[in-house]
Formats: C-alpha cells, sequence, structure tokens
C-alpha cells in the first residue's frame, strides 16, 4: 500500500509556470459574513493576523497523474476554512452520455461519493426516468451510511492511528520517501 502511494505521488504531472498555474489553481481569502445569523469577521480581521496578509484560506487545483490508466482524467482537490460545511470526501464523476438516451432530455453524468468525514458511507447518483410515457431523467440518489446502517459509530481516525502503531501496522504511516514527494509536483510561483 505505501509503495503504490508513492508510486501515485511519483506519477503526478508538474504544475509548471505562471501560465499553468493560472488554468489549474485557484487561491482565495474568506472575508467577512454571516454564519447562522451571526455577523463573523474576514482573515484579515481575526485576532493575530497582520493586516494585508495574502495568506490562503482557500485552495482548489487540478492534477494529472502520467499513466495509462488515468490518463486524460483530471484530479481536483479543494480545501480551506469556513466552508459551509466540514466534511472529506472522493466524487468521482463518470463520463457525461455523448447523446441523449431516445433523443430527449439531458442525463446528468454519475457520480460515486466515497464519504471519508463527518459521516462515512458511499451515495451513487445517477439518473432515472420520471414515471410517465415521456423520457424525463432526473439525478436520483442511492446512499450507504456507515452509522445508520451498523447503528454504531466508527472509530476516531486517531484512535486508529494509535491502534495501528501499537500493533506496528505501518500502512496508513507516511514513509520518508512519501513525505520528500508531498508538494513536489508544485513548480509555479
Amino acid at each position: 500500500m505505501r509503495d503504490e502511494k508513492v508510486k501515485v505521488l511519483r506519477a503526478i504531472s508538474a504544475v509548471e509556470g505562471v501560465d499553468a498555474v493560472g488554468q489549474r489553481v485557484v487561491l482565495g481569502q474568506y472575508t467577512a459574513g454571516q454564519i447562522a445569523g451571526n455577523d463573523v469577521p474576514g482573515y484579515q480581521e481575526e485576532q493575530d493576523v497582520t493586516k494585508g496578509s495574502r495568506t490562503p484560506t482557500f485552495a482548489a487545483l487540478q492534477l494529472n497523474i502520467d499513466s495509462w490508466r488515468w490518463d486524460g482524467v483530471p484530479f481536483y482537490l479543494r480545501s480551506g476554512k469556513r466552508l459551509p460545511k466540514r466534511m472529506t470526501e472522493i466524487a468521482i464523476q463518470f463520463r457525461k452520455l455523448p447523446h441523449a438516451l431516445f433523443g430527449e432530455g439531458t442525463a446528468a453524468p454519475n457520480t460515486l461519493i466515497v464519504r471519508v468525514q463527518p459521516e462515512e458511507g458511499i451515495a451513487l447518483r445517477f439518473s432515472a426516468k420520471v414515471p410517465g410515457e415521456r423520457y424525463r431523467p432526473r439525478t436520483v440518489s442511492m446512499d450507504f451510511r456507515y452509522g445508520a446502517a451498523f447503528a454504531a459509530a466508527s472509530p476516531e481516525a486517531y484512535e486508529r492511528l494509535l491502534l495501528d502503531a501499537l500493533r506496528g501496522d505501518q500502512t496508513l504511516f507516511t514513509r520518508k520517501d512519501e513525505s520528500r514527494l508531498r508538494g513536489s509536483w508544485w513548480t509555479g510561483s
């Protein structure tokens, strides 16, 4: 498992030059607003933040992996502070159909969503025909939630890591070669 993670990190194509960075990277900073009806300050108004700071609080980027398996498949990563929801998920969007089924309506691409936190589970979103004579597609969802299905909470991330450390299982831990590769694809400025 650890060797495979390193292989993937080595295969990420570099984001080189200002033009590529401009096309594949978005950075931002949250501003003042409201959360649940309460006023909240912008990043630069936060305590201990230097006025005029350009430190990003949001980043989105497109990565590509140089391999036959993932050729032409973009990977999008997004992370930020003060987003509407705290969550970690992997969304796999399948290719859109090249033509409309039965010559009517347009169906959205199918999406498989693996939710890592806070509610572990898997959802599949796909188009289904609305009942009736005409073909009218509508997106529907099949949803599996770990906690609801088993009526038990899964262990917290650090519980799992501590247990693995006690057992001597290093699968989820970062090796030195993996640590050096993280971020090596970033060569733009």
